[in-house]
């Protein structure tokens, strides 16, 4: 039975319990059946949360859309009281600090009827796109053990892929969430700037980069995670437009002949290579949407020449690390140093220490004009935006690997990966990434045969628009389903 249940998405497991087909407890007990056989071939879940889980699973639950589907949280942004949170650091990992309160958005997951059963791997502070911390270890890509899940909620996406849960929480400061969609054949949907909260302990991060979600294998699980987690909370600094209806219904409405435009080279870093499998799928990807009536042209936003995407963000992203290390001294007790953080975060604070003010004012300010540009191109016309979402398959775990005599190479490997996303962090749009193609990697996966690995292609919509987001994806899905795609750690036990 355990199999039969992890095929299925969250919203259909939810169904069986309220039927009482199954119960909660049942859930419960076959996902941590898979963890267990799984895990440890993954890494994927570093706080195993069993026996909360399952105590929760036998109790009252909330009646909400997700009543007793079992879950787990990124081990960083969201999570309830008591919970570890380490976020990929050493430090919090030995002073084993935990969450002193709910966040708003974990207190909206456990109130959707979502069952914890554990915590998942981060790369320290999910500052690279790929997971593998010198704290816990690197989690390993289920469509091939030595490719990586992407970052920074690897974690999160290995456990779905692997069906170990149906849905996962995840978060996107720069990719975290559409990149792991991509590289483990997900669906990633990042909401517009504002549309779920950081609070009450965070209002935003470096000036409203990042934004929390979930990575699911349906359309309609992040459509319902939305209607069960988005609005404002108390003191949030962004308010994102309401919608106007839930958004499961646009899973159903006809979204009409739209203008798409597909962009295969990335603005503001136009030195970035895009692998040639990632450009054909992108591409193909645009053929299926002629193919479902919708206008496909190449008229690509014209924006400011001299916008250089990858320093203005990395002064946000330096900026970020260096105010993070300073509030985790003041909850530690003691100035962090060097030796507390990874090489590469030790870098990148440093290196926000000697930006100023100035300069990340600049860059805010910068990636605002870029914002209204991109919104005013949206307005004279054009419905989505159609990219990769990687410039690039998964890469080989280990190809982050922090150079001792120049860590801020490890950030710059990752322009290649992260260009078509961290724009859109930038700009506040929202974003989804669905797994359209799968590529034949000969390298080969652990047993030395050929590897099938995903590729994901990115849809971009105007600010507040995830309807026009869902009604599309909702509507490649029913026409190139990937359901049935499947990496063979889902069904393989560990050894």
């Amino acid at each position: 039975m355990s199999e039969d249940l992890a095929r299925l998405d969250a919203t259909a497991q939810a169904e069986l319990v309220r039927i009482g087909e199954v119960s909660p407890e049942e859930l419960a007990l076959a996902a941590i059946e898979r963890a267990e056989r799984i895990n440890p071939d993954l890494n994927a879940i570093i706080h195993p949360l069993y026996e909360q889980g399952l105590e929760t699973s036998r109790g009252e639950l909330p009646d909400g859309p997700f009543r007793g589907v079992p879950f787990v949280f990124k081990d960083l942004g969201a999570g309830l009281a008591g919970q570890p949170m380490h976020m990929g650091m050493e430090g919090l990992k030995e002073a084993d600090f935990r969450l002193p309160i709910d966040t708003f958005l974990g207190a909206r997951f456990r109130d959707a009827g979502l069952v914890t059963i554990g915590k998942t791997n981060t790369p320290e502070l999910g500052i690279v796109p790929t997971t593998e911390p010198e704290a816990y270890g690197a989690t390993h890509n289920p469509w091939d053990l030595d490719r990586s899940p992407g970052g920074s909620s690897g974690g999160s996406a290995a456990a779905v892929a692997a069906g170990i849960v149906p849905i996962a929480h995840a978060n996107d400061g720069g990719g975290s969430i559409r990149i792991p969609a991509s590289c483990c054949g997900l669906v990633g949907l990042k909401p517009t700037r504002g549309r779920t909260s950081l609070g009450p302990l965070v209002g935003d991060t470096m000036s409203g980069l990042t934004v929390e979600h979930v990575v699911s294998r349906s359309v309609r699980d992040v459509a319902l995670a939305l209607d069960a987690t988005n609005g404002p909370a108390p003191g949030d600094p962004y308010v994102a437009p309401p919608p106007l209806r839930p958004y499961m219904e646009e899973l159903v409405a006809d979204p009409g002949a739209l203008r798409i435009t597909v962009l295969t080279e990335a603005i503001g870093a136009p030195h970035i290579e895009v692998e040639p499998a990632v450009a054909a799928a992108t591409r193909e990807a645009a053929t299926m949407l002629e193919g479902l009536g919708h206008q496909i042209d190449e008229d690509v936003p014209a924006l400011d020449p001299s916008f250089d995407l990858i320093e203005t963000f990395l002064t946000r992203w330096y900026a970020g690390q260096t105010e993070i290390l300073d509030q985790f001294g003041i909850l530690l007790g003691r100035e962090l140093g060097p030796d507390d953080v990874e090489p590469l975060t030790w870098a990148m604070a440093e290196e926000g220490r000697r930006r100023h003010s100035g300069q990340y004012l600049a860059a805010v300010s910068q990636h605002q004009a870029i914002a209204r540009m991109l919104g005013i191109w949206f307005e004279s016309g054009h419905d989505l935006l159609l990219t990769p979402t990687m410039g690039e398959l998964p890469p080989p775990l280990g190809s982050f690997a922090s150079d001792p005599d120049d860590p801020l190479a490890t950030i710059h490997r990752g322009e290649q990966t992260a260009a078509f996303t961290a724009l859109i962090n930038a700009t506040g749009q929202p974003a989804i990434s669905l797994p359209l193609a799968w590529s034949r990697h000969e390298t080969g996966g652990a047993d030395g045969a050929p590897s099938h690995l995903p590729i994901g292609v990115q849809l971009v919509a105007p600010l507040g628009r995830e309807d026009v987001l869902l009604r599309v994806a909702a509507q490649l899905e029913q026409a190139h389903p990937w359901a049935d795609r499947l990496p063979e750690t889902f069904s393989v036990p560990s050894g």
